[in-house]
């Protein structure tokens, strides 16, 4: 039944076509009921937590087709994608590294391309992954081998404008350094200062408008 969606934290525009029954978003996205939503969220992957989506009742289609015959029918769907960029603290592409990838049960063997980027499909409702890099340090001439972990939250990326965004992008940039709840003021303050001085904006420790047009830019969403 056709109704409004209240988007809870971790939610996605793909996994909320896919929990209604839609191969893809661009029905539900596209409705005129949502055009209000589309003005203040301009990547449908990227809602806030209390967004109201309109989510239409999905359109049938009827085929005639022969019945002492076998038919194959082809469900043309939106593909999902993980994209990581991984960067070292100097902000170099950690490039051509080996890398795993956990979904659930699932691991998939990647390797990171001349920039630093690993894409992978993944499931419409996957929630959490990680990612382990094969890495290396130099210790008195001697390189050892190293495993570094990180820990992935799909779809929990808040809008630009909010200060869980920002807070989680200067995270992922490696500028903020602090919890993530309850936010460090001090911290927050210091991480975009720094952010603001490494891209030549004015330094003041605010994320206006202009910071955060910045910040979603070298970010990329």
């Amino acid at each position: 039944m056709a109704g409004y969606h209240k988007v809870q934290q971790g939610e996605h525009i793909a996994g909320i076509a896919a929990m209604y029954g839609f191969p893809k978003y661009a029905p539900i996205w596209n409705h005129p009921n949502n055009a209000s939503l589309r003005q203040t969220r301009d990547n449908p992957n990227v809602l806030l937590p209390g967004d109201e989506l309109y989510v239409p009742d999905p359109q049938t289609q009827q085929f005639d087709r022969p019945v002492d015959q076998e038919h194959t029918f082809k469900l043309s769907a939106d593909p999902l994608e993980l994209l990581i960029v991984l960067h070292n603290i100097y902000g170099k592409p950690v490039a051509q590294r080996p890398c795993t990838l956990t979904l659930g049960l699932n691991q998939f063997q990647l390797t990171s391309d001349a920039n630093g980027l690993i894409r992978h499909g993944i499931p419409k409702k996957a929630v959490d992954a990680s990612l382990t890099v094969k890495d290396q340090v130099t210790v008195k001439g001697t390189d050892i081998p190293i495993d570094r972990h990180f820990q992935l939250k799909i779809g929990y990326l808040d809008p630009v404008d909010q200060p869980s965004g920002q807070q989680a992008r200067l995270a992922n940039l490696g500028y903020y350094r602090g919890p993530a709840a309850p936010q460090d003021a001090d911290e927050f303050l210091s991480a975009v200062e720094e952010f603001q001085c490494d891209n030549n904006l004015t330094v003041d420790g605010i994320c206006g408008p202009q910071t955060q047009a910045k910040l979603k830019s070298v970010h990329g969403s």
